[in-house]
C-alpha cells in the first residue's frame, strides 16, 4: 500500500483499500466486500462498497504507481511484456462488457465478462501490472446501456488487439523496461497489432493460426503455415527448451525460417522470421511470427515464445489467490478499482516470492512459491477475527440481507405477471 497510499486523499478510503487488499490475501472462501467487511472487522459492507463505488480516488493512478513499482523490482532491458484476455463466467445483462460471447474459462461461448491484461516478466518475476475490459460493439452502440454502467462517454468499441496495444504503449511511455512482446494468436494475427509493436521498435514473438497467410516472394505469394511445416526436412528442426515447467524443462522441436519475406513495410530496419513449435510427443505444432528491430538467436525467440506462458500463471494465481474472477460489481469504475486491488494484493505476493528466491536456502527444499507465501502471510500476519459476537452479527445480517433480497424479487415477479 505504500507505493500509492498518497492516491487516497481521505483516511477513510485509504485505511478501507488497505483492509481490503489484506482481505484479498485472507484465507477466504469467497472475496466479495461482504466476507471482506468481516474480515475487517466492519459490522456492515458499507465502507467496502463505497470504496468500489463513490470513495474518491482514481484507480489508473493506482495501476501506475503498482506498474512503475513492479518494473522497480523486476525490471530488465531484455524483459517482455505479455498479453491476453481471461472472461468471468456472469448472469443477467447489466454487468459492463456482459454478453454472450466465447471465453477460454469456458472453453466456449457463454454470458460473460472479459478482461484484456498485460502482464511483465522480468529478470527474476512476473506479475500482471495493467487491465482493460473488453466493451463488445453490443454495448458501445447502445448509449444508455453503458451510461447505466458507467461507461464514460469517450470510450468506444475498441477490439482485443487494440485494448492490448493501448496498454503496451501506456507502458512504454511510462518508461518500464521491455525488449520483447509475446501473445497468442488472438493478437498475432492481426497486422494492426503486429505493426504497432514495430513503430514501438520492441521484438515480438507471436502466436498465429495454422491457417495464417505467411507472405513470401516478396509479398507476391501466401502460403498457409502449416502448408509451410509441412515442407521441412527433419534437418531443420532443433530441439530446445522453452523453459522451465514443474516437471523440469520443457523440451520442443523448433524450426527457424529467418529468410521468410513478409507484408510489412521493407524499411522498417528490422528482421522478420517465421518460427514453428513441435511438440516431442504428440507431433502438435504451433506457429510464431517473429520480428527484431536487431539480430536475434533462436534462442532468444524460443525464450520469448516460453515466457508467454508467464501470463496464464498469473492468472491462475489471481484467481485462486487473491479472487480476481470473485468480484460482484456491475460498474465500470468498480471493476476498475476491484482489479487494481486484486493486482496489488498479487503484486505482493509475487515481490515477496521473489525476494525469499534471493536468500539462501535449504536445498532440500523448492524455493517458496506464491501459494505457499499467501500460507504464510495468513499464518503469520493476517490475523482471523475469532470474536463469537462479531460472527454472530455477521450470520445475522447476511440472512437479512437476504430475506430483503428474495422479498425484492417475488415482488418484483409478482408486478410483471400482474402487468397487462
Amino acid at each position: 500500500m505504500g507505493c500509492f497510499a498518497g492516491r487516497f486523499g481521505r483516511v477513510e478510503p485509504r485505511r478501507a483499500a488497505r483492509q481490503f487488499a489484506t482481505g484479498l490475501l485472507a484465507d477466504l472462501e469467497v472475496k466479495t466486500c461482504w466476507q471482506l467487511a468481516e474480515q475487517a472487522g466492519h459490522a456492515s459492507p458499507d465502507a467496502m462498497q463505497r470504496l468500489l463505488y463513490r470513495a474518491v480516488w482514481d484507480a489508473d493512478a493506482v495501476r501506475d504507481d503498482l506498474r512503475q513499482l513492479i518494473a522497480g523490482r523486476f525490471g530488465a532491458p531484455d524483459a517482455v511484456l505479455v498479453v491476453d484476455d481471461t472472461g468471468d463466467l456472469k448472469k443477467g445483462m447489466h454487468t459492463v462488457g456482459v454478453q454472450r460471447q466465447y471465453t477460454g474459462t469456458a472453453g466456449r461461448i457463454e454470458n460473460s465478462q472479459v478482461g484484456v491484461f498485460l502482464g511483465y516478466a522480468g529478470a527474476d518475476g512476473h506479475t500482471l501490472i495493467d487491465r482493460r475490459v473488453y466493451l463488445p460493439a453490443s454495448w458501445t452502440e447502445d448509449r444508455d446501456r453503458c451510461q447505466a454502467a458507467g461507461v464514460p462517454d469517450e470510450i468506444g468499441f475498441a477490439t482485443k488487439p487494440e485494448l492490448a496495444a493501448q496498454m503496451i504503449t501506456a507502458a512504454l511511455d511510462a518508461g518500464v523496461p521491455a525488449s520483447w512482446a509475446a501473445a497468442d494468436e488472438a493478437y498475432g494475427n492481426s497486422s494492426v497489432f503486429r505493426a504497432g509493436l514495430r513503430e514501438h521498435e520492441i521484438g515480438y514473438v507471436l502466436a498465429v493460426s495454422r491457417s495464417h497467410l505467411v507472405p513470401i516472394d516478396g509479398g507476391k505469394t501466401r502460403v498457409r503455415a502449416d502448408h509451410i511445416a509441412a515442407d521441412l526436412p527433419a534437418s531443420a528442426w532443433q530441439r530446445r527448451s522453452a523453459g522451465a515447467g514443474s516437471k523440469g524443462p520443457r523440451f520442443y522441436d523448433w524450426a527457424w525460417l529467418d529468410d521468410v519475406c513478409t507484408d510489412a513495410d521493407p524499411d522498417d530496419g528490422g528482421r522478420h522470421s517465421i518460427l514453428i513449435r513441435k511438440n516431442t510427443t504428440t507431433g502438435e505444432l504451433a506457429f510464431y511470427r517473429c520480428w527484431a528491430p536487431r539480430p536475434a538467436t533462436l534462442a532468444q525467440l524460443v525464450r520469448v515464445a516460453g515466457i508467454r506462458w508467464t501470463v496464464e500463471e498469473a492468472f491462475q494465481a489471481a484467481k485462486g489467490q487473491v479472487g480476481l474472477d470473485q468480484h460482484q460489481v456491475r460498474r465500470w469504475d468498480s471493476w476498475h478499482r476491484f482489479t487494481t486491488l486484486a493486482l496489488a494484493a498479487l503484486a505482493v505476493l509475487t515481490i515477496c516470492a521473489a525476494d525469499a528466491h534471493d536468500e539462501p536456502s535449504d536445498t532440500r527444499l523448492i524455493k517458496l512459491t506464491v501459494n505457499e507465501i499467501r500460507r504464510l502471510i495468513n499464518a503469520c500476519l493476517i490475523r482471523p477475527i475469532s470474536d463469537l459476537a462479531h460472527r454472530l452479527h455477521w450470520s445475522g445480517w447476511r440472512r437479512r440481507h437476504q430475506a430483503r433480497a428474495r422479498q425484492a424479487h417475488y415482488t418484483r415477479r409478482l408486478d410483471l405477471e400482474l402487468q397487462p
